[in-house]
């Protein structure tokens, strides 16, 4: 009887210890003419670095659901995924993959993901990056890039070239990018230090903060998020902002040559800091506008605002 119950006790102890860790990985490959690398990985932490080499490399430790690792060339591409059963998406409890995956700088990278974590770093031809509530951390990238995730976090620096970044619930916070920048947001906030001389941001709820150099062109609507900016306008650049709610306002850090159009619909409020001139009401309605001339009016600044307030200064 003894001997049963201790068998007993030994079976309950097995079937309550956690499942065991995920294989370990750790293969290469030489690039060759391959100029694409894609990877896919449900959920984890995945760090993609680029460098030097001419080979691409896969370390870590597998999720602990996953059936193995495809890593093999397929035409022009490499590709690398993690294989999952298709009934062990959801597997509650279930450690994800912890991967480092490193590769020659000049080669494009396309992550896919849906709870994973990605951070990318030091790519010089582009990256398409997309995970679903994965947070994503991306510096040093280069030309065509685009960073997208529904309820996680941006974190990005350095970024150079024709840039999209956009969340819906999570934030974005960029620092120190260049060239062409479009940012999108739903209900997550957006911080942005930012040399790019082409901006747009779009925004629903979430509150959008922008500290620029030189614009050639700047655009921003939001419904009922708050947009603050300070921005040097070179010759002949445009500002173009819009609003339901959300308040606007824009710091102007150089000597502003532009021609002002400024307008509330329903009872919002015009503040004008650069010139003496007031917005006047409309004789019937609630609404108001503002027109002024800077400089040589060279530029021009263009806000609309449904209840909102419209700053300049």
């Amino acid at each position: 009887m003894g001997s049963l119950r201790n068998y007993l006790l030994l079976l309950l102890l097995i079937t309550a210890l956690p499942s065991a860790a995920g294989e370990r990985v750790d293969e290469s490959m030489s690039l060759g003419s391959i100029t694409h690398v894609t990877i896919e990985n449900l959920r984890g932490e995945v760090t993609v670095i680029g460098n030097n080499g001419d080979t691409v490399s896969v370390s870590g430790e597998l999720d602990d659901k996953a059936e193995g690792l495809t890593f093999e060339k397929s035409g022009s591409r490499i590709i690398i995924k993690v294989e999952i059963p298709n009934n062990s998406h959801n597997s509650w409890g279930a450690d994800g993959s912890e991967l480092t995956i490193e590769m020659p700088k000049h080669v494009r990278v396309s992550f896919k993901g849906v709870s994973s974590n990605i951070n990318i770093s030091h790519f010089t031809h582009g990256s398409e990056i997309q995970t679903v509530s994965g947070d994503i951390s991306a510096k040093d990238l280069m030309q065509q890039i685009e960073l997208a995730t529904v309820s996680g976090n941006i974190e990005s620096k350095n970024l150079s070239g024709k840039l999209r970044l956009s969340s819906v619930s999570g934030d974005i916070h960029d620092r120190n990018s260049t060239g062409r920048a479009h940012f999108k947001t739903v209900s997550g906030n957006l911080s942005s230090s930012s040399s790019a001389n082409e901006i747009s941001a779009n925004s629903v709820s979430g509150d959008i903060e922008l500290k620029l150099g030189k614009v050639d062109e700047l655009i921003v609507s939001t419904v009922s998020g708050e947009f603050e900016s300070q921005l040097s306008l070179n010759e002949n650049g445009l500002v173009k902002m819009s609003s339901v709610s959300g308040d606007l306002t824009v710091d102007f850090t150089n000597d502003v040559q532009a021609s002002f159009n400024l307008k509330t619909n329903a009872g919002g409020n015009i503040v004008n800091r650069l010139t003496s001139a007031k917005a006047t009401r409309a004789k019937y309605g609630p609404s108001s506008k503002l027109s002024f001339d800077t400089g040589n009016a060279s530029g021009s600044v263009r806000a609309s605002t449904v209840s909102g307030r419209i700053e300049v200064k």
